[in-house]
């Protein structure tokens, strides 16, 4: 988080994690679709011709809120990794700063190792950064629901009640599950922001108020406990270690 009294702005930085081709720039593009033209920046995606992730996308989502300290900008910027295994400085590099994390895995049976190949990798590459994924709110979003020869909603159900991380599904290619899984980190990453920074104090913007204000500057007044809340599982609190099994 960048915290800048002056300008009464504050800064954000999420990133979506997990294996090649599980759909995270997919999430993106469709984020992008989905909230009001005047909120969003433009989208910077670089893909490879077979639609591989070369080095980053990132989509910035700028909005503005009434505390009780008068107006403020918050700034989120949202970020993707590519997945393949080459590009792992590249992953550590996006990683670096992060708020939150989104890690979209593929539902399908095939790629149930690769998830679990990727997660290690994200808790590898936030030890090398000096983290652990504990002290970083983590979503886990299964996509690809609309694909035959998937993980069954049963399945994934347990997975979700075995673990402590929050999980949401999703299909986005059709923008099912994304701004859940967006608004779900967003309201577990301020809410731990204002944990260890006491923004409620030194900005006047408490939580709830934070992520009603988000919902309604990005075009979905009134929906945000609904979207923060549409998970399954997830009953760790902030500063409690996560599981580290559900996606595998």
């Amino acid at each position: 988080m960048q915290l800048n009294f002056a300008a009464r702005e504050v800064a954000i930085k999420l990133v979506y994690y997990g294996p090649a081709l599980s759909g995270k720039t997919t999430n993106l593009k469709a984020l992008h679709q989905l909230v009001q033209e005047k909120s969003r920046g433009r989208l910077m995606t670089l893909e490879t011709k077979d639609d591989r992730t070369l080095f980053f996308d990132m989509l910035p989502l700028v909005f503005k809120a009434d505390s009780e300290h008068g107006s403020m900008n918050l700034r989120v910027k949202v970020f993707t990794v590519p997945g393949q295994v080459v590009h792992a400085s590249t992953r550590r590099l996006v990683l670096q700063g992060a708020d939150g994390i989104v890690f979209v895995a593929d539902s399908q049976l095939a790629e149930t190792e690769n998830n679990a190949a990727s997660f290690l990798d994200l808790r590898a590459n936030l030890k090398e950064l000096g983290r652990s994924i504990s002290q970083v709110p983590l979503v886990i979003q299964f996509n690809k629901r609309d694909l035959p020869n998937i993980r069954t909603d049963v399945e994934i159900d347990e997975l979700a009640q075995r673990g402590k991380e929050p999980v949401m599904k999703a299909c986005a290619v059709t923008g099912e599950g994304v701004l859940e899984s967006f608004f779900g980190l967003l309201d577990r990453t301020w809410k731990r922001l204002d944990e260890e920074h006491d923004l409620k104090d030194k900005l006047g913007l408490r939580p709830e108020a934070f992520l009603a204000m988000a919902a309604a500057s990005l075009g979905h007044a009134g929906q945000a406990t609904a979207l923060a809340s549409a998970f399954i599982g997830g009953a760790r609190m902030p500063g409690t270690p996560p599981s580290g099994g559900t996606v595998r």
